[in-house]
Order: structure tokens, then sequence, then C-alpha cells
């Protein structure tokens, strides 16, 4: 048997392991429900189809399979390319061909669990979580963990704190858990809470795992001030000589809107890896520091750094930002020296950037002939540099292939409105908006937050929700009055409604992300720069008001949109009116 397993153990394929195979059924071993159980179990951890397909052909084979025989099989078939098999068999340990004696024991639900997460299987999930009550298996500590786990990737966040709360022993695994699940799926908030009740539990220790959870909250709320606190307790317990911990610090502070401090973190790292560089140069890259990131790339090389596509993904971003359309160009031409393969990103970055700088018919091009799938987001760049540059027959173009692909994207339609607008072209402007009413538009909601005195303040376009609603307003009104004395007018092309100039103007006001710089200029000092967050690209207008607020109120404003970081600041921003 012992001779057995060392054979297994060094197994280099399929062939090899057939041979095992042999020598068990010719030396007896293959009767034994032990060995049979070890093969399927070395078999199934592999997780690839051919050998799960095998395993499955051996386990069929076993007269009577233990419990361990079953939980070896589903745990591979779990973790395998199609985890719905292991659902399916989990209920057959007990109700199967093979045995009706046995019954699943705690290994059992939790691998089955496991294929519910990866699956996203809440309603399975909460069959077997219901028989994990059934069976006694509540004080199982690794199996709530589990559990927990899945409900935090079926969005259930308060029904994995419910398992949490009911936990009789809460060890490192169970917090981490619950800080990790609650940063990924988005209640970051939650996540900063725990982290600190955490910190207050005695004989316990968050460790580097934590640290990482902690700091992606942070990342998302751009809770810079937190994080600094979260990078202070890792620096005591010595927790930052973890290259991943510095790498999650790089990031965190790069999206807190301190490249700075990014730079320095960066420049104090013991050994930086492949990640370090493309996290501090994706950080460049979001500011707007293009040459910055350039800089570095090219040290990266000198330290003999071997690029990736997300490196390429990182400089390409950063010339993208900047205009820098030949450096760009050059760098796609480079990906063949380093063996890097472009992908739809690469080149939707190359697109963006050929069409922001008015080169269009080259862009066309780059898109029609692309060697990989074409998606939205190439058309979508084009369409926008088609707005940018008047361009109606390229921009009937681009919505004809969004068609195509079934894009039902609102900014779509009010692009290309906006592209016949501005040549008069009213029929077809109406044309535009009757389509946009006949179709099923997808519009994502809006959404801006900052955060003051460790409150998450969230506005969305016309809010009224808010405690200090009227003095928000209030303030909005001083400042679009003061703007338009340095001769700020609002932008309506970016409305599309059909309504009068005056509507149109009210309702550019109520942009969530105007609501969220009035609602930081009355609740916090003018020493400190004040940082919004918005989901999605900030709009023309709001960005065009927001140079001037910076001029008018001598305030810092820094806004993270989906792409990018704008700096604000004496009337200026960082992307000089280029992105």
């Amino acid at each position: 048997m012992a001779y057995a397993l060392s054979l297994l153990q060094r197994c280099t394929g399929l062939a090899h392991l057939r041979q095992v195979h042999a020598h068990m059924v010719v030396t007896g071993l293959a009767n034994s429900v032990h060995a049979l159980t070890k093969l399927v179990e070395f078999c199934a951890l592999l997780s690839d189809g051919v050998f799960l397909d095998y395993a499955g052909e051996i386990f069929r084979q076993v007269a009577h399979p233990t419990t361990t025989t079953w939980n070896a099989m589903i745990r591979g078939l779990a973790q395998g390319p199609d985890p719905k098999l292991a659902i399916l068999l989990y209920p057959q340990i007990q109700k199967g061909s093979f045995s009706s004696s046995l019954r699943p024991d705690a290994l059992s639900v939790s691998f089955a669990l496991k294929a519910c997460a990866r699956l996203l299987g809440l309603k399975e999930g909460q069959e077997l979580h219901a028989q994990v009550f059934r069976f006694g298996f509540a004080s199982d500590s690794l199996l709530q963990t589990t559990l927990m786990d899945l409900y935090f990737k079926t969005s259930r966040g308060d029904d994995a704190r419910q398992v949490f709360d009911e936990l009789p022993k809460r060890d490192i695994v169970a917090w981490n858990v619950i800080v990790a699940g609650y940063a990924q799926c988005g209640r970051s908030n939650d996540a900063l809470v725990m982290f600190r009740c955490m910190q207050q539990v005695p004989d316990l220790r968050p460790n580097e795992v934590t640290i990482l959870g902690a700091l992606s909250a942070c990342s998302q709320l751009g809770a810079a001030d937190d994080g600094e606190s979260v990078h202070a307790y890792a620096r005591q317990h010595a927790l930052d000589r973890h290259c991943f911990v510095g790498n999650a610090l790089i990031d965190m502070y790069a999206k807190c809107g301190r490249v700075d401090r990014a730079l320095q973190v960066f420049d104090e790292v013991p050994q930086r890896s492949l990640v370090s560089w493309n996290t501090m140069i994706m950080a460049f890259a979001m500011h707007g520091r293009a040459h910055d990131a350039l800089a570095l790339y090219q040290k990266m090389k000198t330290a003999k750094v071997a690029p990736d596509s997300v490196t390429f993904l990182a400089v390409l971003g950063a010339c993208n930002h900047a205009g820098l359309v030949e450096d760009g160009r050059q760098l796609l031409r480079s990906m063949e020296e380093f063996r890097v393969v472009p992908n739809v990103k690469h080149y939707g970055c190359v697109v963006d950037l050929l069409g922001r700088a008015g080169r269009l018919e080259e862009a066309y091009d780059l898109i029609v002939n692309l060697p990989v799938e074409v998606d939205v987001v190439l058309w979508q760049s084009l369409l926008g540099a088609c707005y940018t540059y008047g361009n109606v027959e390229l921009a009937e173009r681009a919505m004809q292939r969004l068609a195509e692909l079934n894009s039902n994207n609102s900014g779509d339609f009010v692009l290309m409105s906006n592209v016949y607008a501005a040549s008069a072209r009213w029929d077809d402007v109406g044309r535009t908006r009757e389509a946009m009413k006949r179709v099923d538009v997808v519009k994502t909601p809006g959404f801006s937050y900052i955060k003051v005195d460790g409150v998450i303040h969230k506005f969305v376009m016309g809010d009224q929700e808010h405690e200090k609603s009227k003095e928000i307003y209030e303030k909005l009104d001083e400042i679009c009055a003061r703007a338009r004395l340095l001769g700020y007018a609002p932008k309506t092309s970016f409305v599309l409604h059909d309504i009068d100039e005056e509507d149109k103007e009210n309702a550019l006001s109520c942009h969530s992300e105007k609501l969220a710089v009035a609602f930081g200029l009355l609740s916090t000092d003018g020493g400190s720069p004040i940082l919004v967050i918005k989901n999605l690209r900030i709009c023309g207008d709001c960005h065009a008001l927001i140079k001037l607020v910076s001029k008018i109120y001598g305030r810092e404003i820094i806004v993270r949109d989906r792409t990018r970081f704008h700096h604000f600041a004496k009337g200026l921003c960082s992307c000089k009116d280029y992105w």
C-alpha cells in the first residue's frame, strides 16, 4: 500500500496513473476500498476534466464506498470545470444506487457548499444550510465559514452576518470571511466596522488576509484616513513586509487620491513583484501622470522585469489619458517583443486614444481589422469621439454596429442624438429618441458619495433625502451664481429630454457630483481636499463647473469617476480637459 501511494505522488500524467492503477489491480490492492479511495482522492484533487473522468470510472467500481470515498469525488467535482456535478452527486450519498446506509458528514456538506458558491447557487445552498442543523453540524466552524462565503457571493450579506453572529466560537478564518466578504460585496463601511471590532477581541490578531480585506474596503470608499490607520496596524505587526500587502497599500493610496503616498510605499517595498510595478504604473495612469507612468515602465524594463498584458494595459491607459498617440502605437507594436498577445482591452485603449485625438478613420480601420472579437466598448469609444468631432457618418456606422451587438445603453442614444442635434438634423434627433423609447434601454443609475467625519454621504441625481438637503441646494444656487460671473453657462447638450432650456439647466444642476461637492464645501474646512467618488464618468458640465468651484472657493477638489481621477485646483484640472 505504501509503495502504491508513493507511486501515486510521482504521477506525471494520465498514462502513468493508469500504470499505477494496473499495479494495484495486479497486487490485489484494487479490492481495498481504502486504496481505491486514495486513488479517487488523487485524481479528484487535480481538478482536471480528464482526471476527474478517470476518478469517476474508479469511483463507480467501488462496491461499497465509504463517506470518505464520496467526499473525495464530491470535492474533486466541486473544484472542477463543472461544479454542478458535485451538487448532483451529493444527495446520492444517502439515496443513490450504491448505498443507503451512509449519510453526509460535515466535509460532504462543506464541499457541496463550495460548489454552490462557485455556481452562485443560493437555493441549493439554503437547502444545504437546513441540513447543517438537521445533521447536527451547526458547531462546525469550517462549515459555517463556507456558508458565510456562499451568502456573500450571492449578495446575501445579512444572512452571512447572521451565520457569523450565531457561531459559538469565532476564529481568525471566520473574522477574515466577514471582513473580506463585506468588502467583496460592496459593503465596505461594514467591512471596516468589523475590522475595528476584530481588533478589540482578546487573543485574536488580524493577519495579512484581514489587512487585504480592510484595504480593499478603504480603496472602494476612497477612505484615505481609514487606510492610513490600517497601514499603521500592518506596520506595527510587521504585516506590511508581505509583498502582496505592500501592493494592496499602493493600490489603496492611489484609489484614495494620494498617488504620491502610493509612490512612497512602492519605494519602500522590500521585494517588488511584477504586480508591484503594474499597480504603481496603473496608479500614475489613473491620475493622469502619463509621463511618470512611462518613465516607471522604462525603469521596470531596466530592472529586468518583463512586462505582461496588465503592464501594457496600464501604460496604454496612461497614453490614452494624456493623448500620447505615437507612444501608444509604439507600445502596441512592442508587445510582440515580449510575447504578449494584445487582447480587446489593449486594442480598446488604442481605439480610444486615436478617437480622442481626432483620428477617427484610423480608429475605425483599426476596429474593423482587429484579429480579435470586437465588443461594444470599442464602438462606444468611436461613437464618443464622433460626437466630440461632429462626424455624423462614422457615428451612424458605430451606432449600427452597436445595434447589431444588442447594446441598449442609454448613453449611446444620448450621444447619437447629440451628434444629430449638433448638425441641426432634428428629424434624426426625433427618430433616435423614438428608438430609445421602443427598445429596452439600460440606464445605469448614477451616484456620488463623499466621506465626512467618518460618515459616508451618498447622493443621486435630484436627491432630496439628505438631512441637509435645503442647505445643499442653497449652496448650489450660490455656486452657480458665482460661477456665472466667471462665464459659466450650463452645457444643456448633455440633457436628452424634450424639455425647454430652463428645465435642462435645472436637471444639470441636480447631478450627484454637484450635490456631493456642495455638501463638501458646507461640511469641511478650507485646508483639506474634497474627495468625491462617482460610479459613472463625470459629465462635461459638472467638469466645467467644478473647475470654477476650485478657483472661486480656493479648494482642491478630487473626483474619482469610473475611469480616472480629476484633480481640480485654481480653476484647472489635472486632465487638462482631455478625458
